[in-house]
């Protein structure tokens, strides 16, 4: 079981939904359920799409992407939502190409103790999308000062709201409508580009 809803495979695909899947497929002509789940509104399977890139996979952020995966996976984490994490885990350890890295930096977050591998501004960054995720009416100015003191600048807070935000908006998809990662390819990703268009989506 892939969802909770039906999902339209890509053989049973015409129109516009198949124009979409065959644009969010993999090398290895792999549709991941994240992308199938919209099959019965195609049109909200584009804007998932679109937002996605321009959150973590576009050229003109200026955070790392590995660290965006960070960002994403402890929002994840928040939520409880084991789609994400599973993939964005994976993608974190295929940007790093060091497995150990990739599970010490996996292994704090997951034990809500950033503070264990990351300092600085980016462990300020990372208890800022916690805080937005699980209490975001507790948000105050003074959580962004907090950042700004800790060395971020307003364009780099941006792009970790921006991510917080995505990710808060996919964990519910993917919760809300019981998605798993049955079939789907774990890790995989598409380089940081200017395009939204003929990109694998993950």
């Amino acid at each position: 079981m892939t969802a909770w809803i039906a999902l339209v495979p890509y053989d049973a695909a015409t129109g516009y939904l198949k124009s979409l899947y065959d644009r969010v497929k993999g090398p290895d002509g792999r549709i991941d359920n994240v992308m199938k789940v919209h099959s019965l509104r195609p049109h909200t399977m584009e804007g998932h799409s679109a937002l996605y890139k321009s959150v973590l996979h576009h050229s003109a952020n200026s955070l790392p992407v590995w660290f965006l995966e960070c960002l994403g996976i402890y929002t994840s984490l928040a939520n409880r939502c084991d789609y994400s994490v599973a993939h964005h885990f994976a993608g974190l350890a295929r940007l790093l190409a060091d497995r150990p890295r990739a599970e010490a930096l996996y292994t704090a977050l997951a034990a809500g103790r950033p503070e264990d591998a990351f300092d600085g501004k980016q462990l300020a960054l990372l208890r800022y999308v916690h805080k937005l995720t699980v209490a975001p009416a507790a948000m105050a100015e003074a959580d962004v000062a907090a950042l700004r003191a800790a060395g971020a600048d307003d364009g780099e807070i941006l792009e970790a709201n921006q991510v917080c935000a995505y990710f808060n908006y996919s964990n519910r998809l993917l919760n809300g409508l019981g998605v798993t990662t049955a079939g789907d390819a774990l890790g995989l990703s598409p380089p940081n580009t200017d395009r939204l268009d003929d990109l694998e989506h993950r």
